[in-house]
């Protein structure tokens, strides 16, 4: 974009400059503020045309955009191509733009439903599960099993050779678990504490050490510790340790966590709906994404993997070091993709946002601590969560808004096979 500023309004900017200096320039040989105008502008001239030029460039930068009508995406590179004294100031601004988006037919999506029933046998499963959480672990001297916590020291070698990542010393793992390879909890499993054996471990074609695929390794291994594990019995410290008042009896355990199973369903379900719903958007509108938002999400990306890696300490060089911008730059390419569709939905569709849905999220967010008012209170205080929580449920109404142009295909699955995607992306 080519800017030409005329040259009356340039002298002008540089004047007010310069009476602005001369009201508080200290001149040898004169009282302040009272230097003629000429030496002010000898001393000063060179100085205050430059600021002036910086300023009116800022200025009349967003001005020109309007006149232009483009919608810059990122900031500019600008190069001054005429800076004369007496002449008009003439530059050129260097930018991308947000790209034009015209919407595919997007009654054409095709989303599948999970239609998923909680049963008592995923109830039974959560009590288990919610018993192993409290068992305690009792050495025995009987060989292991599967279910018990062992404690091993190992080293594998490859025909005679160590390899790395072959060495654990007091590794502690729950036979049956898959915590590791087959072959060596099978081995394990039928020692007892005290032993020390071999162990022949295959391993898989797709190992991700290529080295050791497909190859059998000798694990010289040392049985240190054999538990079995105790599951407390559900008595009234374990009813009253889940929220279960005295008298409810188990009934209401089961009732309580059938309800946060089908809670935790309806978000398996939404997310499921949701994945569909964006994949397909992007997949018939591609475009092209500006580089300048690709090179600003990356910053972005690159903080939220450190909180999660617990390298929030980390100054901000050293993390680019570690986790450098080509990790991150798919997914914030197709992030910032989906943004600007969104945004387009949204406009199209004249979706606005919902604040009876924030409300009942902030709610369902906050139910699941101890004391959920004091958690509200604590993020309606904070602009930038209160934000992120509002752009997730415009989000959720946008997924909502494509989902109701079409006909979900109901898709019958276990409840296992709803949340294992889930627990594996968590994971």
């Amino acid at each position: 974009m080519r800017v030409r500023v005329p040259a009356e309004r340039v002298s002008q900017a540089v004047g007010e400059r310069l009476k602005r200096m001369a009201a508080r320039a200290k001149i040898p040989g004169f009282r302040p503020g009272k230097a003629p105008f000429s030496v002010i502008q000898q001393q000063y001239g060179e100085s205050a045309r430059l600021d002036a030029v910086s300023d009116i460039v800022q200025q009349t930068y967003p001005e020109a955009l309007g006149q232009a009508g483009v919608n810059p995406a990122g900031m500019p590179k600008i190069d001054i191509t005429v800076e004369k004294p007496g002449e008009a100031l003439e530059y050129v601004a260097h930018f991308e733009v947000y790209p034009e988006i015209k919407l595919a037919d997007l009654s054409s999506l095709k989303i599948e439903k999970p239609a998923v029933e909680v049963t008592e046998a995923d109830v039974d499963k959560l009590v288990d599960n919610l018993r192993k959480a409290r068992r305690t672990l009792n050495d025995v001297s009987r060989a292991a099993q599967d279910g018990d916590s062992v404690t091993v020291d190992f080293l594998g070698t490859l025909d005679g050779v160590a390899f790395a990542g072959s060495e654990g010393k007091d590794i502690t793992f729950e036979i049956g678990q898959g915590q590791f390879l087959p072959d060596l909890e099978k081995g394990i499993a039928g020692h007892a504490a005290g032993e020390s054996f071999s162990v022949d471990v295959s391993f898989p074609e797709d190992y991700r050490a290529e080295n050791l695929r497909g190859k059998t390794a000798q694990f010289a291994v040392t049985l240190k510790a054999v538990k079995e594990p105790k599951l407390p019995e559900i008595d009234a410290d374990f009813l009253k340790a889940h929220g279960v008042a005295e008298g409810e009896g188990v009934d209401a355990l089961r009732t309580k966590g059938r309800a946060a199973l089908e809670k935790e369903r309806d978000k398996a379900i939404q997310n499921r709906l949701k994945s569909q719903a964006l994949d397909q958007l992007l997949a018939i509108n591609p475009i092209d994404v500006p580089a300048a938002l690709i090179e600003q999400e990356i910053p972005r990306m690159r903080q939220e993997a450190g909180a999660r890696m617990n390298m929030a300490k980390i100054n901000e060089d050293k993390l680019k070091e570690l986790l450098p911008d080509a990790l991150f730059e798919p997914q914030a390419r197709r992030r910032v993709a989906l943004g600007l569709l969104i945004g387009e939905v949204i406009k199209n569709r004249e979706i606005k946002l919902d604040a009876a849905r924030v409300e009942k999220a902030l709610s369902d967010m906050a139910g699941d601590y101890e004391q959920p008012e004091q958690v509200k209170q604590f993020y309606r205080s904070r602009q930038d969560l209160m934000q992120g929580l509002s752009a997730m449920v415009l989000e959720d109404q946008v997924v909502d808004s494509l989902v109701a142009g079409v006909a979900p295909t109901a898709v019958a699955m276990s409840l296992d096979e709803l949340l294992k995607p889930q627990q594996q992306a968590q994971a």
